[in-house]
This record gives structure tokens, C-alpha cells and sequence, in this order.
């Protein structure tokens, strides 16, 4: 019975690969993994067919290395091809297809001596290739793009399946376990499991080809080193068993020596570490740099936000710095002129340049803007003769300090924003195209964020400028409106200065004046804030009345109304919004009254001030009454109405206007009324 079930499953086996095979023998010819993948099937179908009629025989075991070597040969050719595929890569399939050449010689040399420690040897490397198959398997699907995945997804499973099962019946047999001859028998149900999925796999072929990373060639690298490892202490354990010598102890405390040596080397120096990551990336790998990850490294340290995060300067120079593992950098930035100043010096290791130094390099920065290249320091200290750009004169405080390594010119459309001086590392070496080309590129990601920064902090400057220019603007009228005042005092005086009514009334007036002056000063401070509004029901008869008079010469100004109601109103805002409208009101009219009224309505209190002057068309109404500066005036400053509607919307109001050429001119400003339990509410202005 038991011999049935393990003829039958491989025979099985045999005849659904041996369909696959001829399924796909009209696509052969259309590239070399359909060559590939066909020759797999035969391969396994000639070996579940050796495995049924002779599972005894010694050509089984070619059958098999053949079988694991045509499929290892397809995941290398799906992992890339020609400059796509990384040296590291190559190591590891040649390290893969060493072991299954060993099987071969190990299976030759067992036609001449079956059994003993040539048979446990030949477990331990087929224990060895299944385990590296299945690392190359994961690693293929693992970094495949997601659009291929799916294409793959099928075929993957199935060598899976294929060499999980060796794994576990190899492990089986060399521990010598008795379920061995079961898995033996029921092997090729596995292998029949499988057909079914390269079935699906085959369907769509066209998008198997993948390109592995930097990161999967290094796991791939490590994963095959621990296999090996513990590969050949297998080997040499059962090499030396029965010699009557304990070698196992001898070696295990070899290679904790070794290794314990090479830790007590390379962690602790980084000049260590440095030489071995050179030598790595220049043996193992196509190019140096794993661009992708650099790229986002890079990008993800100039991004870096939040409270915790460093100034921009710094980050710039971690950046670069990450990129060739130099200890620390210094950032110099534009000047606003031709130089350029000390940016951020936190990371430098050496001495900063001085203004001096800095002030006689005027024409090294104007040669760098020009070139743009980036400059190995070492190579123009020693004269190389591939250091580019030698005929730099470049200045001695950078070329005398020994921590100078290289320099990175920051250009932004054409303009130099910054230059990036990096520290020498621990292991110096000298620089090549790749760091060449990778520096400059990022240098010119690095201007953008830079040149961002500095128009920021220019745009900064320009606002705090144009929020000064605004106050003073407002300050200036009403100003304005003050020396006018003041004018009419000093002519009245003339007539009624021996009137002791006149004089308290110009007394009153010369220190309300003097004080609104006093505070109009120190709204124009550069550190002054904004005067916070209090907003609370006002009665509005004394802001009214008080605005009037203000504005009153010899012409009639009449409060119309019931002002005794109340309005949620900062009292000086309002008094001076008022002023503002009352002013423009009695300049517009030629003779005539102006009308205040004070109306309640349902949605508020509405202030209405009205004239009978020229009235405005509906084209400045809506496009110029409330721009500043825009005026009908002969000088007019444009900026009563404009303050004006600020001031009320401030206070939560609206200022609408109604006007018609020759008709005169009614401005509305509708403040909310109080409510009956109203608390009195602070908004800055």
C-alpha cells in the first residue's frame, strides 16, 4: 500500500507538470523566462516521474539539483537584468547555486561510497538549498512592484509549497525521525498541489518581471550567511562524529571569538564602520546609493514640522550630511547682497570663518554661482589631477582648515542662496560621480526649501512694514481732522477771546486734542498692539453728540431721532467711525445740512448719516469708496471711509451706503442691540 500511494502521487505529479510543460511549449520562443518556466516543468516532471518508478536510485538526486537549479535560474531572471540587477544580488544566487552544485558532486561521490557521513552531508545541503530557495522566493515577491504582485502571486506559492515541503521531510530524515518514509510517500501530492498554481500563474506573464532593492540584497545576504553558518558547523559535526575528539566546542568558541573581535571593531570605531560600508557598496552593488531611500531620508529631514523640530538651517545641514556620513556641516546663506553669512554653525566641528574671511570671498561666491559645481576640498588641497573645477580660487580659510571635506553651492534659479560646508569623516575617501551627482541634485532641493524660507521671511518683514504704513495712514487722518479742529479754534479765538465761555470750550478742546494726539503716538509705536475694543451697550446720544461736535464749523449737523437708545458699540471707535462719515458728509455738500439719525429696527440699531452733496456714481461705490487712498478730494487722503468700515465691523456691525450722482449721499452703519442680561464682551479691533 505504501509503495502504491508514493508511485501514484509522483506519477501524478509527473503527468500534471508534464501538461503544464506542454501547454506552454507554443510560448517558448517568445522570451527567456517562458524558456525558463517551460524547462521547469519538464525538469519536475521528469524527476516525480524517477521518483516513482525508481525512488531508490541515485539519478533521483540529479533529477532534483536540476530540478532546484532550472527554478532558482527563474527567480534570477525575474529579479532583473543586465545594470538592473545589484552585484549583491548576483552573490546571493551564485551562493544558492554553489550548494545545489555541491549536491551534485556530494550525489556523484556516493556512487563510490553510499552512506555514512556522505549521505548525512548531502541532508544537510539540500536542507540548506530549500531553506535558500525560500529566502529568494520571499524576497522576489516581497520586492516586486504592487502591479506585479498579482502576476506572480500564484507561481511564488507554489515554489513555496515545493520547498517547504523539502525542508521539513530533509530535516525529517536527518534527525533520523521514523514519520520520514510517510513524507516520502505523500511528496508528490505536494508537487500535485502546486500544478494547479502555476496554471494560474501562466495565464499572465507579461509583468513578471521585478527589480529588487538595496535592502532586499542585504536580507538576502544575511539570511544565506546564517544558513551557511549553521550549514557548515552541520557539516563538520557529522565529519567529525566518531573521531573521539569534541571539535564542536572548540569551534563553537572559535567563532564567538571572531565574531566578538569584529564587534569590538566596527561598533565602537565609526572609521571601521565607514571603510566597511565603502567596501560594501562598491563590491556588492551597482551603485552606491540606494537613491530611493535617500531621497526620502532627505526629503524627510528638510520637511521635519512641529515645535519640536530644529531651525531649517540645521536641518538643511543634517541632510547632507546624512548622505555621506559626515559628523557635521556649516551652512552659510545670502547676505541679501553678493556675500554671504554664517547660517547655522551648530554642527561644525572646525573654526568659523570671520567676517573677513567671509567678506574677501565676494568673487569665490560669484564664480561658484556661475558654475555650480560641487567641490571636493581634499582634491584642490593636493592638486588631483581629476578634481573638477581646479582653476576655483577658492579661499584659504577653506582650503587651511583640515575639517573642510566638500562643499555643496545652493542654486536657486541661477541666484546662489546658501553653501554647504561638510566636515571630513572619520573614514575619508575620495569622492565620485555618484557623489557628485547626488549632491548637486540635492543641493538644489535644499535652495528651493531655502529660498522658500528666505522670501518668507521677507514677505515677514514687508507685512510688518505694510501694517505700519496702514496705522500710520489711518493715524495720518485723523491727524488731519485734528490740525482741522485746531484751525477753527485759532480762528474763532481771534473774535471770542474775551469770551470766558469760548476760552473753557477751547481749553476742553486743546486737551482733547492733546490727548488723542498722545495715544494716535502711541498707536504709531513699532511694538504698540492693536487698542482692544469694549464692546458693551453704549448709549449713543454722547458718542453721537461728541462727534458732531467735533466736526461742526458753520455748518449744521442735526441729530435726528430717538439717540437716547442703546447699541453694543466701543465708544471711541464709534465716536471716531462717525467723525469719519460726518467729515466726508459736510466736505461733499456745498452749503447744505447734514442729518444724523438714530432709527431702531428689528435686526438692530441703524445710525444714518445723509447729505444733499454730489452724490457718488455706483462704478466708485463699489470699486473705490473703500480702497484707501482713493479719494474725490482735492487732498483727500482716501482713508476715512475705509477705517470707518473697519471700525464697525469690528465692533460685530455693517456700514452699507446709498448714493446718487447729484442726490447727495446716505450712509448706514446697523449695530446689534443689547440684550437685556448683555455682558460686556472684549474683541480686539
Amino acid at each position: 500500500m505504501d509503495a502504491l500511494i508514493l508511485f501514484w502521487s509522483h506519477a501524478l505529479a509527473a503527468a500534471c507538470f508534464a501538461a503544464l510543460m506542454i501547454w506552454r511549449l507554443g510560448d517558448i520562443a517568445r522570451q527567456p523566462t517562458q524558456r525558463l518556466i517551460a524547462g521547469g516543468f519538464a525538469l519536475t516532471a521528469c524527476w516525480a516521474w524517477l521518483a516513482a518508478v525508481a525512488p531508490g536510485e541515485a539519478v533521483l538526486g540529479f533529477a532534483e539539483s536540476a530540478r532546484n537549479l532550472l527554478w532558482v535560474s527563474l527567480l534570477y531572471s525575474l529579479s532583473g537584468a543586465g545594470e538592473d540587477r545589484q552585484h549583491g544580488l548576483k552573490l546571493v544566487y551564485a551562493a544558492v547555486a554553489g550548494v545545489i552544485g555541491l549536491q551534485l558532486i556530494g550525489a556523484t561521490l556516493q556512487l563510490f561510497s553510499p552512506g555514512g557521513t556522505i549521505a548525512q552531508t548531502g541532508l544537510i545541503l539540500r536542507i540548506t538549498t530549500a531553506a535558500g530557495a525560500l529566502v529568494l522566493v520571499h524576497n522576489v515577491y516581497g520586492q516586486a512592484a504592487p502591479a506585479s504582485r498579482s502576476n506572480i502571486r500564484f507561481a511564488m506559492l507554489g515554489l513555496t509549497l515545493i520547498w517547504i515541503y523539502d525542508l521539513n521531510l530533509y530535516t525529517v530524515l536527518y534527525l533520523g525521525t521514523s514519520s520520514a518514509s510517510r513524507l516520502i510517500e505523500w511528496r508528490g501530492l505536494a508537487v500535485v498541489l502546486a500544478a494547479p498554481l502555476f496554471a494560474l500563474a501562466t495565464r499572465n506573464d507579461g509583468s513578471w518581471r521585478v527589480r529588487l532593492s538595496r535592502a532586499a540584497t542585504f536580507q538576502s545576504l544575511s539570511l544565506l550567511a546564517i544558513c551557511a553558518y549553521f550549514a557548515l558547523m552541520a557539516i563538520l559535526a557529522t565529519a567529525l562524529r566518531g573521531t573521539g575528539i569534541d571539535w564542536s566546542a572548540s569551534l563553537m568558541v572559535g567563532a564567538l571569538a571572531v565574531m566578538t573581535v569584529a564587534a569590538m571593531v566596527l561598533i565602537p570605531s565609526a572609521r571601521a564602520r565607514g571603510w566597511a560600508k565603502v567596501k560594501l557598496a562598491k563590491h556588492l552593488f551597482e551603485h552606491r546609493y540606494d537613491y530611493r531611500t535617500e531621497w526620502l531620508r532627505f526629503t524627510e529631514t528638510l520637511g521635519r514640522a512641529g515645535p519640536d523640530a530644529p531651525p531649517l538651517s540645521e536641518r538643511i545641514v543634517k541632510a547632507f550630511a546624512d548622505i555621506v556620513d559626515a559628523p557635521g556641516g556649516l551652512l552659510l546663506v545670502s547676505d541679501g547682497g553678493n556675500g554671504l553669512i554664517v547660517g547655522d554653525a551648530s554642527q561644525w566641528p572646525g573654526e568659523n570663518p570671520g567676517p573677513d574671511a567671509l567678506d574677501d570671498s565676494v568673487q569665490f561666491w560669484a564664480d561658484l554661482e556661475d558654475k555650480g559645481c560641487v567641490l571636493e576640498f581634499e582634491a584642490l588641497r593636493h592638486g588631483w589631477a581629476n578634481a573638477p573645477n581646479r582653476t576655483l580660487a577658492v579661499p584659504h580659510w577653506l582650503l587651511d582648515d583640515p575639517a573642510v571635506w566638500a562643499g555643496i553651492p545652493l542654486l536657486h534659479h541661477q541666484r546662489l542662496v546658501g553653501f554647504v560646508v561638510l566636515a571630513a569623516p572619520d573614514y575619508r575617501r575620495q569622492l565620485d560621480w555618484e557623489d557628485f551627482d547626488l549632491l548637486r541634485t540635492a543641493g538644489n532641493q535644499a535652495a528651493s526649501s531655502l529660498a522658500e524660507a528666505l522670501g518668507q521671511e521677507a514677505l515677514s518683514q514687508a507685512q510688518r512694514f505694510e501694517e505700519f504704513n496702514r496705522r500710520f495712514a489711518f493715524i495720518l487722518h485723523d491727524i488731519k481732522n485734528l490740525v482741522s479742529q485746531l484751525s477753527l479754534v485759532a480762528r474763532n479765538a481771534e473774535r471770542h477771546a474775551d469770551n470766558p465761555e469760548f476760552r473753557a470750550d477751547m481749553v476742553a478742546t486743546l486737551r482733547s486734542s492733546v490727548g488723542k494726539m498722545n495715544e494716535l503716538l502711541q498707536r504709531l509705536a513699532p511694538h504698540s498692539q492693536a487698542r482692544v475694543q469694549r464692546i458693551e451697550p453704549q448709549p449713543l446720544r454722547p458718542i453721537l453728540s461728541a462727534a458732531i461736535a467735533a466736526r461742526r464749523r458753520d455748518r449744521d449737523v442735526n441729530l435726528l431721532g430717538d439717540a437716547s437708545v442703546q447699541a453694543l458699540a466701543d465708544a471711541t471707535a464709534l465716536e471716531q467711525a462717525v467723525g469719519h462719515l460726518i467729515q466726508n458728509a459736510i466736505d461733499a455738500s456745498s452749503g447744505e445740512a447734514v442729518t444724523v439719525r438714530v432709527d431702531s429696527r428689528d435686526d438692530g440699531i441703524a445710525i444714518t448719516i445723509s447729505d444733499k452733496g454730489v452724490g457718488m456714481d455706483g462704478d466708485f461705490i463699489r470699486n473705490r469708496l473703500f480702497e484707501p487712498f482713493a479719494s474725490t478730494k482735492p487732498g483727500g487722503f482716501g482713508i476715512g471711509a475705509f477705517e470707518a468700515r473697519s471700525l464697525i465691523t469690528a465692533m460685530g456691525g455693517r456700514l452699507s451706503v446709498d448714493s446718487r450722482p447729484g442726490r447727495g449721499t446716505t450712509f448706514t452703519i446697523l449695530l446689534p442691540a443689547p440684550e437685556p442680561a448683555n455682558q460686556p464682551i472684549r474683541k480686539r479691533a
